[in-house]
């Protein structure tokens, strides 16, 4: 463990403005006072440089099943050491986290760590990989870098389960160092960004393109909101889009909506809600569609697109059965977009 002081290292992607700092590392482009903190909570100007106060400050650690995250096609079955820190850039009204999201630094309790501890702690969990997760690690930037770095000089795999509200320079810097991403596209209207999120949509697709293109494997998680974002039209062009913009065999999971933090008006999600969401998106050419947070019969399990056979098998978080050989199907060797 390390006894360095968190907030020493400069932060990367900012530009002086005056007598202020421009911050480039999220779509806010905050512009910073001297003193003052970005919308996220942790990235402060000080005497014109920007420092990252959460550098190597941890806190959560925990060894989590990797379809937790969820990504049901990147090492299936394996258990990946996940951390996180606080604050967010966006401040969402029903945040399932909001205890470290809306946490600033020295407010909760914190572990420091350095970049090689990761990779220590992944071994004696048994993990292949490492999660950047449970706060927004967008704005952890710095150290995820350095330690998914570390992590892959190690034989580790690396994971950010993100809002993918970033702007594209330090997105294509994770090129290389992130090997998969779970991005939350929380809605497909901007008006639902900008009311509930305090954001916008159009760069969190933009990330979804470009993370894509860079060849990150990415997987996508829509929380199905009653009232807010749940419409047939909304469901179908969110679909729609995944299949064109992206590919056919981007998996997504649509989760079900439990009442939380400050959007407690809202009901929980009807199952025919989700049925509804898992149709549009198999009409829309999808070949990957999962349901999450209700027992949902078979679909959370993966079932190959050409000869239909059950490929792998999940109960909760966990796989029961796979019939893979090299990421394929068992039966017919069709390609699954699976990482093994």
């Amino acid at each position: 463990m390390s006894t360095s002081g968190s907030g020493s290292i400069e932060a990367r992607f900012y530009s002086v403005e005056g007598g202020k700092v421009r911050c480039g590392l999220c779509p806010h482009s905050c512009l910073i006072p001297e003193g003052k903190r970005g919308i996220c909570g942790v990235r402060e100007h000080r005497k014109g440089k920007l420092y990252p106060l959460t550098y190597g400050l941890v806190s959560s650690i925990h060894p989590d099943p990797i379809e937790k995250k969820p990504l049901f096609h990147f090492l299936p079955g394996s258990t990946s050491i996940s951390f996180g820190s606080v604050g967010c850039n966006l401040s969402c009204k029903h945040c399932q986290n909001y205890e470290i999201s809306t946490a600033a630094p020295g407010r909760v309790g914190m572990t420091r760590i350095e970049p090689g501890d990761v990779v220590e702690y992944a071994r004696s969990s048994g993990s292949k990989s490492v999660s950047w997760t449970y706060n927004e690690p967008i704005i952890w930037h710095e150290f995820t870098t350095a330690a998914s770095k570390a992590a892959h000089d190690a034989g580790l795999k690396t994971v950010y389960v993100t809002n993918g509200f970033i702007q594209e320079a330090p997105l294509r810097e994770l090129g290389g160092l992130i090997d998969a991403m779970n991005i939350d596209v929380k809605a497909f209207r901007e008006t639902f960004y900008k009311s509930v999120c305090g954001g916008r949509l159009a760069p969190v697709l933009k990330a979804c393109e470009v993370a894509h293109g860079l060849g990150i494997h990415i997987e996508l998680t829509y929380l199905i909101i009653p009232g807010h974002n749940d419409s047939e039209s909304e469901l179908r062009e969110f679909s729609t889009w995944v299949s064109d913009s992206l590919a056919k065999d981007v998996p997504v999971h649509f989760s079900a909506f439990h009442p939380d933090y400050k959007l407690t008006s809202a009901p929980r999600t009807p199952t025919g809600t989700l049925i509804k969401a898992y149709e549009l998106a198999k009409a829309a050419g999808l070949d990957f569609v999962y349901l999450g947070n209700v027992p949902v019969g078979d679909k959370d399990d993966t079932f190959c697109p050409r000869c239909g056979s059950s490929v792998i098998r999940r109960e909760g978080f966990f796989v029961t059965h796979a019939d893979l050989k090299d990421g394929k199907c068992g039966k017919c060797g069709a390609g699954l977009n699976v990482v093994v």
